[in-house]
């Protein structure tokens, strides 16, 4: 199972997520785009992807797009071990869990900064990003 993360390329909280993750994903089963890149372009349907406000982390897995904090959700079960304990989540009904991903979506570049231009993975790393 391969699963596809696109993140804003641009975010330092993206970027530091994306760090996380790689370190995280033992089976290397993730795959990584950024939302403004052209891969994200061709595969995102219009109606989840706004390129005026890349606002949400968005993940391909099983045939399906995940956004918001479901795809943060989805991360933490692919991911496996002690993050399942994070799936208590789903408890929470989905407009207070988006509530406060949005919360968060909202202030990333106040909180985090953010970058002149999107990532460049490392020669190392390429075979993990998909563009």
């Amino acid at each position: 199972m391969q699963t596809t993360v696109f993140f804003d390329g641009v975010c330092n909280l993206c970027n530091r997520s994306v760090n996380f993750l790689i370190k995280q994903d033992k089976k290397n089963v993730l795959k990584f785009a950024s939302l403004q890149g052209g891969y994200a372009q061709k595969v995102i349907p219009k109606a989840l992807l706004n390129r005026e406000k890349l606002d949400s982390i968005l993940v391909y897995t099983d045939g399906k797009f995940y956004d918001r904090s479901t795809a943060v959700l989805k991360l933490c079960k692919i991911l496996g071990g002690l993050y399942t304990v994070f799936l208590i989540g789903y408890l929470l009904p989905r407009f207070i869990r988006d509530g406060l991903y949005t919360f968060i979506a909202n202030n990333r570049y106040r909180w985090f900064g953010e970058t002149d231009q999107c990532r460049v993975p490392t020669e190392a790393l390429k075979e993990r990003f998909l563009e």
